[in-house]
């Protein structure tokens, strides 16, 4: 189960039709996969329960889940990209499990 609906996400993308419902909640799965990977724990397990993940891990979700719909290539042609303050890792570097 995600821990961002679909019905949040397209909300935060402001998408009203549901023909990208598949692809929207695949970039769900791959924002959320992402930020597993980058915490060092799985969100349901380190917040013990998908319902107690924090709004800013939310935050961080949606921001990715928007940035894989509107960026579905690994370039951008013509456009100058740079990273956006408070962005993804700044909302969950709070968060992070260390490991050494």
């Amino acid at each position: 189960m995600s821990t961002v609906s679909l019905t949040t996400a397209k909300a935060h993308l402001n998408v009203t039709e549901t023909t990208d419902d598949t692809l929207i909640q695949g970039k769900i799965d791959a924002a959320e996969a992402h930020i597993e990977k980058l915490l060092g724990f799985t969100l349901a397990s380190g917040f013990e329960g998908s319902e107690n993940v924090p709004d800013d891990v939310r935050e961080a979700i949606l921001q990715l889940t928007g940035h894989f719909y509107e960026n579905r290539e690994a370039s951008l042609v013509g456009i100058a990209a740079e990273e956006i303050p408070f962005g993804v890792w700044q909302l969950i570097a709070a968060h992070r499990e260390y490991v050494f």
